[in-house]
């Protein structure tokens, strides 16, 4: 299957091109390098053919050949999404509905979108599945709605676009993110001896570490079109639902010497989620989701070690996105629709 891979350079991708060439596929990475030069020392990246486009570029004459789509290139959080709504909605919403469009009709036939469980907002200790209301409390999880909503009307007998509703991804990518709440505990235990937390620790996340997020997406690619045409799944697994404060706990644990501290306001986040994955399982027997939250900070532990992560490194805009994009403004890099002002 020859496969174009949106945002292959990013946190996701860095990991899911390698996974789905190594599965046999051909695949070929589209992205704009935003995040070029923010290396992780420690973490190998594999390179794959590339084009070197904005997802809001694409026509359908460039992904003629190709069987699928995987699309991941978005703005890839809240802070993100407050930073700038319009082009949160341009990038998230109106990019990808003229992306699937584009591959509609130029005779791609799977579509894998890659949205979230941040939908879903806010619910009660009761794990919501697919058939739950959906709450999208920012900018980000409501371009991730309409951006589903838009993709099934869009379905068809030629066209099967699935949509991967990811819990909060971690763990170790050759394009490291520090603004994913494992992540970034492990980063604070590592470089200051502080697990900080910045809630009163109560709310409610579902985790999946990004090889597993990949491993899903492969699965989504290789299932009968019937199976997956205009779905939405739950990514993830059921024991991978934690509160922050037992993320914290478990941080202090793997890291030694650490101790959790609460650094924020102590307000609960009204963000706050257990979310149920038995379509999944059901829908996927084979796919076999392999990773925990502890072995996933065992593993940043060990990364960060052999990257010699300093705290200045961990709080600079090397592995932040918001922090990235706000320099690249400030140094004239991009112009103010995030395009760069000299090619890439």
């Amino acid at each position: 299957m020859k496969i174009l891979l949106t945002g292959h350079h990013g946190y996701i991708g860095s990991v899911c091109g390698p996974l789905l060439a190594a599965a046999g596929h051909d695949v070929v990475g589209l992205d704009t390098l935003l995040y070029r030069d923010c290396d992780l020392a420690s973490a190998r990246a594999t390179a794959v053919a590339a084009l070197l486009l904005d997802v809001r570029d694409v026509r359908p004459g460039q992904l003629e050949g190709f069987d699928a789509v995987v699309h991941l290139a978005a703005l890839s959080n809240d802070p993100l999404g407050d930073f700038s709504p319009e082009l949160t909605r341009e990038i998230n919403y109106e990019a990808t509905v003229s992306l699937a469009r584009a591959a509609r009709e130029a005779g791609v036939r799977r579509f894998v979108f890659s949205s979230s469980c941040s939908m879903y907002g806010t619910s009660s200790d009761e794990a919501v599945d697919e058939s739950a209301p959906m709450k999208p409390l920012t900018v980000y999880s409501e371009s991730k709605v309409r951006s589903e909503e838009a993709l099934v009307d869009l379905a068809g007998p030629n066209f099967a676009p699935v949509s991967m509703r990811n819990a909060t991804a971690y763990g170790v990518s050759a394009r490291l993110r520090v603004d994913l709440v494992l992540n970034n505990l492990v980063g604070w235990a590592h470089t200051t001896g502080k697990v900080k937390i910045m809630s009163d620790g109560t709310p409610w996340r579902p985790l999946i570490h990004v090889e597993d997020t990949a491993r899903a997406a492969l699965a989504a690619l290789e299932a009968p079109e019937d199976v997956v045409r205009g779905e939405a799944f739950n990514v993830g697994r059921e024991s991978e639902n934690y509160q922050v404060r037992e993320l914290g706990d478990i941080v202090e644990e793997v890291v030694a010497g650490s101790e959790v501290e609460y650094a924020g306001s102590g307000d609960p986040d009204p963000r706050s989620y257990r979310v149920n994955f038995d379509k999944l399982t059901r829908t996927f027997p084979e796919l076999e989701l392999k990773w925990t939250a502890r072995a996933g900070a065992e593993e940043l532990a060990a990364a960060y070690r052999a990257a010699g992560l300093t705290l200045e490194m961990f709080d600079s805009d090397r592995f932040t996105r918001l922090k990235r994009l706000r320099s690249l403004l400030e140094r004239g890099d991009l112009d103010q629709s995030l395009r760069w002002r000299k090619a890439a």
